[in-house]
Parts: C-alpha cells; structure tokens; sequence
C-alpha cells in the first residue's frame, strides 16, 4: 500500500487591514518552479504522492483524457471502470448493472471504491461513482477531484452515437437527460476545479486544460491584485511591496494609496467553445462558472462559492431566470435586472457580496461596512447584509449614507424600511459626490481609522462599486445576456451586440467592458447620462472637467453624479497599467477640478465607449412613447438609456439595454410621465395607482411589502461635515459592538 497524505494548498499572509491590527492567517499554495509540465509536476513537486482525480459524466472522456494526463506526467493511470470494477467483480461493468440492479450496483461499487489506494497517479472515476458520498470522501483524501464539464446536450449526442446501454440509472419512464441533470448536484457537490470542454475539443486539448487548471490551483501567486495607483517600479505603496489576494481586497475595499483594486494579471479569458458551452445553462450554472474563474478557490472553494450562490440568486429574485431578456422594438432588447428583492440592479451584487465577505473576513475582528449611495445601493445592501446568518450579523454590521434629498421619495422609504439590527441609513445633507468622497477620505484616515482598530476591535470595510467584489456579478450579467440572445436564435455565436447603459459611477459600464475582454462579442459600450453629462463630455472630447459644474437634480437620480469612481479602473486598463499616470490623472481631478487624456489615450477610449445624454423632458417623452406602442413601462433611467440608444445605434446589429431599476422606484416621474394630473404624495397610494394599468412588468413583488412592513420608520439625518460623519461612525459602533 502506498503511503497517502492529505493535499491542501498553504498561504500564510499577514493582512495589514487599514490599521494593521487585524492580522489574517489563510492556506497557500507551493509556487511553480518552471513551465514545462513534466519538470513542474515531477515526483519531487506536484504529484509526489498525490492523485489527479477525473469526474464527470459517461461520455465525458474521463478514460481517454486520463491516459494522455498520465503519458505527459509519466505516472500512473487507473481507470476504476477498467482497472478496478471489472477486476474486482470479474466481470463488466454492464453486466454487473444487470444483475444487481441499479441501488445496488451503486452500493458494490462505493465499497470497490474505497479499496483503492494509490499516489502519484491519474484517477479517471465511473460517471455514477460521485453518488456514493464515502467512496468519494476515501478517494478524494488523496488528491484533486477535476470536473470535465461537458453540456448535457454534447454528452447526450455521444452516447447516442455511441449506443451506450450502461447508464446506472437509465430505465422505462426515466429519460437520459433526466438522469444526466440529477447527477450534476453530485459533480458540483465533489470538484475541486471545474475544466469546460466543448463538443469538438479534442482530448488532447482537454488533457492541457486539466493540466493548466491543476497548476492554477496549486498556485494562486499569480491571482494577486494591486491598486489602480501602485508604482510598479518604485514600490511606493503598500500593495506594491505585500501580495494582496480576493479575500484581502474583499474586507479591504479601497487600497491604502487611494486608489481601487485590480486583478494584477487582469481577467481570465473564455474560449468561444466556453462560452457556447454555458448557452443552455441556467443563470445560476453560469455564474457559478464565470466565478469561480475569478476567485481562487483557496479564497473560497467551488463547494462553497456555489453554496453562496445558491443562497443568492436561488430564492431571493421573483424570476426564474433572475436576469431574463426582453425584446422591446426593432432590435432593442432590454436586459431586466431588477426582479431581485429591492428592484434595481444592485441586488444582482449585494445578494452575494455579504456573503463573500462574511466568508473571506478573520473571525478575530469586527467590521463596520460603509457605504454611499445615489438611491438603490442603499436599499440593496441593507437587504442584503440582512440576510447574513445571526453569528455574522454579530461582528458585521453597515451603515449606509446618502444624499437627504437626492433621492426619489420611494428609495428614501425603501432605505429606512430596510434598517435592520446591523444595518442603518443615515440621511446626509449634501449630494451624493459629497457621501462618496467622504468616505474615502475615511478610509484612507490612517489615524481615525487605527483608533477604530485599537480602541474598538473594528476595522472599515466598503460595499459600494469601489470593491472588486461588486463589479464579478456585474460581469454575469452581461454575459448572460448575450448568451440568452443566443439561445433564443436572434443571433449566433461571435455575431456583435451594442449594449447601452445608464451611467453614473460607471461600474455597470465597466462590467459590461470586463464581459467583453472575457470574450463576450460586444462591439460598443454606450455610456447614457442625464443632465449630469460630465461623462458624455469626457468620452467625446478626453476632458473630465468639474469646474463650474453643480449636480444637478434628475427623474433619473442614480446617475445624478459628477465625479466617476470606477472610471478610474478603466483608464488603469488604457493606460497600461500605468499607476503613476492615473495617479496623476486624479490628482489633477481632485486639486484642480479636471483633467485631460492623451491623445492615445483618448483614441483607445473611443474604440470602445461612445456617449450621449438625455434631458427630462426626453425621459418622460420617452416613457410615455414606449407605453403607448408597447403596453410596457421603463422606468427613468432605461428610458434614459433607450433615448441615447434610439440616438445613437446604427440598427446594424441588437442592442441590449439595461433596464437597472422597475419603475416602481420612481412612481412620481412615472406618473408624470403617464400624464396624471394629480398625484398624491404617498407612496403607497402611488404604487396602487400604478398597479391599476395592468402594464409590464406589473408592479414590484416586494416593493409594495417592504413599505408596508415599518410605515417608513424613522432614521438618522447629519450636515455635510467629516467630523459629524465620524462621530456619527464611532457612535454606531458603540452601540453595536460594545
């Protein structure tokens, strides 16, 4: 018998989270010595006494990609069809079915697989052995369980092709596909490190991708990230001269130099084959894939981000297919992302991000999250970092400020109505660039932020767009759509969309451009502003310029800012990753009032971005037209974006438009729009009053609820002042954590 040890992959990293009191022990794994397979995975580094395990389902080329793994590795191969369940039984595997029967065979062949022990070799399990939870939990002590995740269609086809009759499972009234489905709760439950294989991808190619995906798991150095300032030459920061991981930046939020976190090697790329691959997967199935290629599962494994993902997007969104797609007119389709628990966009983030956190953060410390907001973060968050589980409620706790009167009069309802036991909103007096600004100047308040540390045990953390977290589920989304406009035949694989977007701190837009280095075939990202156009003026000329500028008050308020926080990570990305340029860049915005691009710089932009704005008037214009011809109401901000887009798009290809909010939200301006010439001021009587014209989407499963839940409450209103906002800080922390 070999000797069997149990793999984990080891970190040790000391995290200095703001104030360097907090320090965070984590597992790491061993770093690649060089690039050529058979020197990296030799006897003396990867393999040594370890198993590469292979699962998936019959006719996934388990058998055959396991030979060619073993051949490249030069080590061991067992086939436990082959090697182990016809030896042991002395007959075949099909036989066996036969005579036993189907709960049986499943028992014989759990107990044949919890007599193998083997090290340093490739593992190629049956299609049924992941069903036998000891037999899995024996082999799975002794290696790394890869998942060939091939489309049930494409297995379905080989089969057939095949004429397989063996399928443990299979019999009168059950069909392939139904037995294909149930057995992937048993995959998802077992892997450690998911491989997509298409149709026609050869073994070959499946073998290098099970290669590539095992020395990614051993080694998540090279999955560090770094801010949008970092000097990559001077090592002037913090961030440049400490590695820096997903669950660092998560509980860190915004890096000590001032500026945002980036994935250091920028973002995994799908092949096309990957991508049609996850064309019938449900919306679920394909965040669980798109994310577990951004997050290293020694921050947090597959088992347990498709655990937080399910509690996301299972329950919690009134829609099946959580972000369905829409056809409205001609070739404008709208991307409806507003079926989650407080109907805006923002649900799709703030559902999963509480939970990542809570995963991610040390249990030695306490946490005050802070966020700002122009009208649904606010809402969002609340709801979500609610839904955390009592023990976490207990040492994580929010606070949420926005603009006292910035907001529609049912985001301010919602806001108050959503405060819970951990979780406040407090009305500033000021608009929303002043909440955001204030809170970055907090966060990088070494001195305010140490005593916290010291004197409380809490550090600040940040839950608005700002943190990288925010932005993966964004990414979703966008690549969900597209690959819905697949699946409903309006396009092909590789055939361009456009996509427009209501735009204001730019991370919906930059998400959508984060999709499209993934792989996602979108031609122009078109940015749409209201009156605060400073964005619009920027994209077409490379002048961000504040001067003289005042916010404006909208019917759309999400997008009623001026200064765009996660611009900044896409000049990062433009300007090659040049910090110092960037840094430069936002110095000039914040001491001066504006800034202007190079001439390159301004030309790479225009490649990918074009802008336009559109007045209140034309919003209401617009709102009114739609439901008119279409029987369906936007609400101000898509009607925002679909006035841009009327202007803008050539009609030589379908444009999604974000649809970010329901109009629900902003029952007023709706109204309004609708031409009703009295309009009483309660909320709950404006939402009755719109229910009553029968119009898609109808009105909000929730909304009407959680307004009926407090009556509105009370909450907590301070001026426009840093002192006063901390103060408001320390106080919430007493009460809560003390």
């Amino acid at each position: 018998m070999f000797h069997i040890f149990q793999y984990q992959p080891l970190r040790l990293i000391t995290q200095n989270s703001l104030s360097g009191v907090c320090l965070k022990l984590m597992l790491s794994r061993p770093v690649a010595f060089t690039q050529i397979w058979k020197s990296w995975f030799s006897s003396h580094s990867f393999l040594g006494k370890k198993n590469i395990i292979l699962m998936g389902p019959p006719g996934a080329g388990k058998t055959t990609t396991g030979r060619i793994v073993g051949q490249k590795l030069d080590c061991p191969v067992i086939d436990i069809d082959d090697d182990v369940l016809e030896t042991t039984w002395n007959m075949s595997v099909s036989e066996k079915l036969q005579d036993v029967g189907y709960e049986e065979f499943l028992e014989e062949e759990g107990k044949a697989l919890l007599t193998v022990s083997a090290s340093g070799s490739v593992i190629s399990l049956s299609g049924s052995n992941p069903m036998h939870a000891a037999g899995m939990q024996h082999i799975k002590k002794n290696g790394i369980v890869v998942y060939l995740d091939v489309p049930t269609r494409v297995i379905m086809n080989r089969l057939k092709s095949k004429g397989t009759d063996r399928i443990v499972g299979l019999s009168p009234g059950i069909s392939l596909k139904d037995i294909l489905q149930f057995r992937k709760q048993f995959y998802k439950r077992w892997f450690d490190i998911r491989v997509l294989c298409g149709g026609s991808v050869a073994a070959e190619v499946v073998a290098e991708k099970v290669l590539d995906a095992v020395k990614r798991y051993q080694d998540s150095e090279l999955e560090t990230f770094i801010s949008t300032r970092s000097s990559r030459s001077g090592g002037s920061t913090e961030e440049d001269s400490h590695k820096l991981y997903f669950s660092d930046i998560v509980t860190q939020g915004l890096a000590l130099d001032g500026g945002l976190f980036v994935p250091e090697r920028g973002l995994p790329k799908f092949t096309a084959e990957e991508w049609q691959g996850l064309i019938e997967a449900t919306y679920i199935e394909r965040a669980q894939v798109i994310l577990e290629r951004c997050i290293h599962p020694a921050d947090i494994p597959a088992s347990k981000l498709a655990e937080i993902i399910e509690t996301a997007y299972g329950e919690n969104f009134s829609c099946s297919k959580v972000a369905p797609v829409r056809h409205l007119a001609g070739n404008q389709f709208l991307l409806e992302l507003f079926h989650g628990p407080t109907a805006s966009f923002k649900d799709f983030a703030l559902q999963l991000v509480p939970h990542l956190f809570a995963y991610c953060i040390p249990r030695s410390c306490n946490y005050l999250i802070l966020v700002a907001t122009s009208g649904d973060t606010g809402s969002a968050v609340l709801d979500g970092f609610s839904r955390l589980h009592d023990t976490d409620k207990q040492r994580i706790a929010l606070v949420n400020f926005f603009p006292e009167d910035g907001v529609s009069p049912i985001q301010k309802s919602q806001m108050i109505a959503c405060q819970k036991e951990n979780a406040w909103s407090v009305g500033v007096k000021s608009d929303f660039d002043f909440c955001q600004t204030a809170i970055k100047q907090i966060f990088t308040n070494s001195d305010f932020t140490g005593f916290l540390t010291v004197e409380y045990g809490t550090a600040l953390a940040a839950a608005n767009s700002i943190n990288w977290a925010r932005l993966l589920p964004q990414i979703v989304y966008h690549a969900s759509a597209y690959l819905d406009l697949v699946h409903q035949g309006i396009i092909s694989f590789g055939s361009p969309v456009d996509i427009c977007i209501p735009t204001g701190n730019f991370g919906n837009m930059l998400a959508a451009f984060y999709a499209k280095i993934m792989g996602i075939p979108i031609r122009k990202c078109i940015c749409a502003s209201n009156e605060n156009n400073v964005l619009t003026d920027f994209i077409r000329t490379g002048v961000y310029d504040l001067r003289g500028r005042k916010l404006i008050s909208s019917f759309s308020p999400a997008v009623d800012i001026l200064k765009s926080s996660n611009l900044e990570r896409y000049l990062h990305l433009i300007a090659n990753e040049d910090g110092q340029l960037v840094t430069q860049l936002l110095n000039q915005l914040e001491n001066q009032g504006h800034f202007q691009l190079q001439k390159d710089l301004l030309g790479k932009l225009q490649q990918d971005l074009v802008a336009g704005w559109c007045s209140d008037e034309d919003c209401l214009a617009a709102i009114h037209s739609v439901y008119s011809t279409a029987g369906y109401i936007l609400d101000t901000h898509t009607a925002v974006a679909k006035v841009v887009a009327d202007r803008l798009q050539d009609r030589t290809c379908p444009i999604i438009i974000s649809s970010t909010a329901h109009y629900s939200k902003f029952a007023p301006a709706i109204l309004r729009a609708l031409r009703i010439a009295e309009i009483n001021q309660n909320p709950l009587s404006q939402l009755h009053l719109l229910s009553s014209y029968s119009a898609l989407p109808p009105i909000h499963w929730g909304l009407l609820e959680t307004l009926k839940k407090t009556g509105n409450g009370d909450h907590q209103v301070c001026a426009a002042d840093m002192s006063v906002l901390m103060s408001h800080i320390e106080t919430l922390i007493q009460n809560h954590f003390m």
